[in-house]
């Protein structure tokens, strides 16, 4: 166990754009476990599916991961691999076995149009849906090689936006309740105020009007 989190920590390590993502990513689905009455074994299984839901980018090539620009048919092909490939490699410890399926299926769509296998709806794994939707709030609210982050507001109304179509719309609404109620919220303003050399402070975020649609890189 103690060797695949290292390497997990590895992959954020070479990239200082995720750095601390996979660790926010785990906090947030396990804060949206609790408002959703997960149970013990369930709230473990979102901490390591968090923390390991990216271990499969060890096989992707840092420039394409930091591709300023828009990727290729290829490279795309080689970054959506990263899900099946970071299964794999989590199947090889017994301990970490349960992880699988949500390692597997993190960036399925509840309609259907994600990967790898294009599962939709309940027939995507509990704990991946719930992973779905943190890792994408957390992805939008980072800066990446191709974009500058997102305002939290932004992508909160994003998730909300998505819910019913990229999103189980229980669980973005049970996302957008603990981001209201302040769950994780003095996080992502820590970590904004740290980048932008200020003080972080918080407010209440109004709830967008329910939309469809959205898509994000992988």
């Amino acid at each position: 166990m103690e060797a695949l989190l290292a390497l997990s920590e590895a992959v954020e390590a070479s990239d200082p754009y995720t750095r601390g993502h996979s660790a926010r990513v785990a906090r947030m689905a396990y804060e949206v476990g609790v408002r959703l009455d997960c149970d013990e074994s369930q709230l473990g299984r979102l901490l390591l599916g968090g923390t390991l839901h990216d271990i499969g980018k060890l096989a992707v090539r840092c420039q394409v991961l930091n591709k300023p620009g828009p990727l290729t048919a290829a490279e795309l092909r080689e970054v959506r691999a990263h899900p099946e490939i970071g299964a794999r490699i989590v199947g090889l410890d017994s301990d970490l076995r349960e992880a699988m399926p949500a390692v597997l299926h993190h960036h399925e769509r509840w309609d259907g149009g994600g990967y790898p296998t294009g599962r939709a709806g309940t027939g995507i794994p509990f704990e991946a849906r719930i992973l779905g939707v943190v890792d994408s709030y957390d992805a939008m609210t980072s800066d990446r090689p191709y974009r500058s982050a997102l305002h939290t507001d932004q992508a909160a109304e994003e998730v909300d936006r998505c819910s019913g179509t990229q999103f189980d719309p229980d669980i973005a609404s049970a996302f957008l309740d603990a981001l209201d109620s302040g769950a994780f919220f003095v996080t992502a303003a820590l970590r904004s105020a740290a980048a932008n050399g200020h003080h972080a402070t918080t407010s209440p975020r109004p709830r967008a009007s329910s939309g469809r649609g959205g898509s994000r890189r992988p």
